[in-house]
């Protein structure tokens, strides 16, 4: 556990961050306690709502941090991926396994009542996304609010979004465009500690991926191939569900990484975290090997979180405070 002093100045920290990001993704109404005045008990009305439904349906937590995620990788941090209708964001193939979505109309619908009009539904998504991590046994950070909502959402935008089979360049590229550099890649990344995926996105990587030795991909530990196996028949459900971090997947831990060095990582971008030297190092950093200056995952994560839910935050022009997050006003 972290002493207060440490979360302290760790809290201090990332208040700075705020004001030193690239201005191409940074917004200058942004900032911690945007709320205190205007709704006092937003921030703790989310907090209670992701509680209560975690309690019910704990794969809710990665659900709902992953739903940031790829929010903020889609026109900003903006609550692009909360609204309905034809070709959405959220009819893409990338989001039609998100879960969650209760839990951000729940929240909404009390803050209508307590503060009609006031807090945006991006917000209420960042800071859900920062209580799933808490509620996991992971780090709490302080999370700048005061976005706006968008009123664009496009489906073809999706393709912005990392993908299981990408190269870490591809990765790197893609975090690059959003002014997050490799640390933060491998940082978020390293939210897969909970979560599931679906048979259907590494399956392939199990099964005549070569034609030689036992035919899976040689990334993978020969003595975990049997286990995915047994998990993802080659004729079986393809949308049976697996742990991303087999061992700990309810905790917001480190074990990711540990994972990933032993060669027991589910999806393939996730295990090239391993084997490109360019993140290897900082893997590897993650997990205090010696001889290699050390980061603290948790404290990295936060930092990576909150310079990531500043992308594209909308302006009065461009944005609006919803009354329903599931449409434009």
């Amino acid at each position: 556990m972290y002493q207060k002093s440490s979360i302290s100045v760790m809290f201090l920290a990332m208040l700075a961050l705020a004001t030193t990001f690239p201005s191409s993704v940074q917004s200058q109404s942004t900032r911690v306690g945007f709320y205190s005045s205007s709704c006092p008990r937003a921030e703790s009305i989310v907090t209670q709502t992701v509680q209560k439904h975690f309690t019910s349906t704990p794969s809710i937590a990665p659900g709902l941090l992953r739903m940031h995620f790829h929010d903020c990788f889609v026109q900003g941090c903006d609550a692009s991926v909360l609204l309905n209708g034809a070709n959405t964001e959220k009819t893409a193939g990338p989001n039609l396994g998100l879960r969650g979505w209760e839990v951000i109309d729940d929240a909404k619908t009390q803050l209508e009542a307590a503060c009609p009009g006031v807090v945006s539904c991006a917000d209420i998504l960042a800071l859900a996304a920062r209580d799933s991590v808490v509620l996991t046994k992971g780090i709490n950070w302080k999370v700048p609010t005061g976005r706006l909502d968008g009123r664009v959402s496009l489906a073809s935008e999706t393709n912005n979004l990392p993908g299981f089979r990408d190269s870490v360049d591809v990765q790197k590229t893609k975090f690059q465009t959003f002014g997050l550099n490799t640390q933060d890649l491998v940082a978020l990344v390293g939210g897969h500690t909970i979560g599931t995926s679906a048979c259907q996105f590494f399956r392939y990587r199990l099964y005549n991926f070569t034609t030689t030795g036992n035919g899976a991909d040689p990334t993978i530990n020969p003595s975990f191939v049997p286990q995915l196996r047994a998990l993802c028949p080659q004729a079986g459900d393809a949308a049976k569900r697996v742990d991303l971090d087999t061992g700990s997947a309810a905790r917001f831990d480190a074990t990711f990484f540990t994972n990933l060095k032993n060669g027991r990582g589910i999806l393939e971008s996730d295990q090239k975290l391993w084997t490109d030297a360019s993140t290897k190092s900082l893997v590897q950093r993650f997990l205090g090997v010696r001889g290699l200056q050390a980061l603290n995952f948790n404290v990295e994560f936060g930092r990576s979180m909150v310079k990531m839910s500043t992308i594209g935050v909308k302006s009065a022009t461009n944005g609006e405070i919803r009354r329903i997050c599931s449409a434009i006003n």
